[in-house]
């Protein structure tokens, strides 16, 4: 990486996706970050995360809505010039996402749906979308579940969505390989932050039983997976593609 490279990550204003922008700025990656609706939350990450040598700059987008898509692009084709001087982006990290916890015979078509647009339909047509914008030599990151491997009680719409993009960021690995442009899932496991309504973070039954779960003996934290993601995206990581790296420090082996 170098201080002339630019990133975009989706939901970049809170937990996983928030680590990852700090991560990448402090290896002086400038980042475009989304987030959904939270503006003001949005506005205090880039104050809190830009330094003097790398800055982040937040967009709004829907990752369940493709037909904001053209706009979006638009948009980014806008802060690559105006706010970085570059013309590409050099990585595409697709973080956003939400959790419905339902039994698989309980889901609705709406509750499957939302899972299929938000973690899997979404990401893909926005990369396709973005891939115009990427420089050759680039890298996308596509971020999984851990719940792909193991059963978890009330995972299963979710976890299916994550498991199609493990599936298809190999695709990806391959079809892309001539502009050499390289493709790998992150599998984070139970992570202590507000995805799923903090329920990892904020149960101290549930955190003390995956923690249990860990060789380590905790959960994980936002940070363990940002800095893994700043280290699969560095140039001594450039031979890694077509992988699924699961970063939950052992859960569940």
């Amino acid at each position: 990486m170098n201080q002339k490279s630019v990133a975009l990550v989706t939901g970049a204003n809170r937990g996983i996706g928030l680590s990852i922008a700090k991560y990448l700025i402090a290896a002086g990656i400038h980042v475009i970050g989304t987030y959904h609706t939270n503006e003001a939350e949005a506005k205090t990450a880039e104050t809190k995360l830009s330094t003097d040598t790398a800055k982040l700059r937040m967009l709004k987008l829907d990752i369940a809505d493709h037909t904001t898509f053209p706009i979006f692009i638009v948009q980014v084709k806008k802060f690559l010039y105006e706010e970085f001087s570059q013309p590409a982006l050099k990585y595409v990290v697709q973080n956003a996402g939400n959790i419905i916890h339902t039994r698989f015979d309980a889901a609705t078509p709406e509750q499957l749906d939302n899972q299929y647009n938000i973690h899997f339909k979404g990401p893909y047509l926005l990369t396709v979308a973005l891939l115009p914008l990427m420089s050759d030599g680039g890298r996308i990151l596509n971020i999984t579940s851990a719940a792909t491997r193991f059963y978890l009680p009330d995972h299963g719409p979710y976890s299916a969505m994550k498991g199609a993009t493990e599936v298809i960021s190999l695709y990806m690995a391959k079809e892309l390989g001539k502009r050499r442009i390289t493709v790998n899932a992150v599998a984070p496991g139970a992570i202590a932050s507000d995805f799923g309504g903090g329920l990892v973070r904020d149960s101290a039954e549930v955190n003390r039983s995956l923690a249990e779960l860990t060789p380590l003996g905790r959960v994980g934290k936002p940070d363990d997976i940002g800095a893994a993601v700043a280290a699969l995206l560095s140039e001594n990581m450039q031979w890694v593609n077509g992988q699924r790296i699961e970063v939950t420090g052992g859960q569940s082996l």
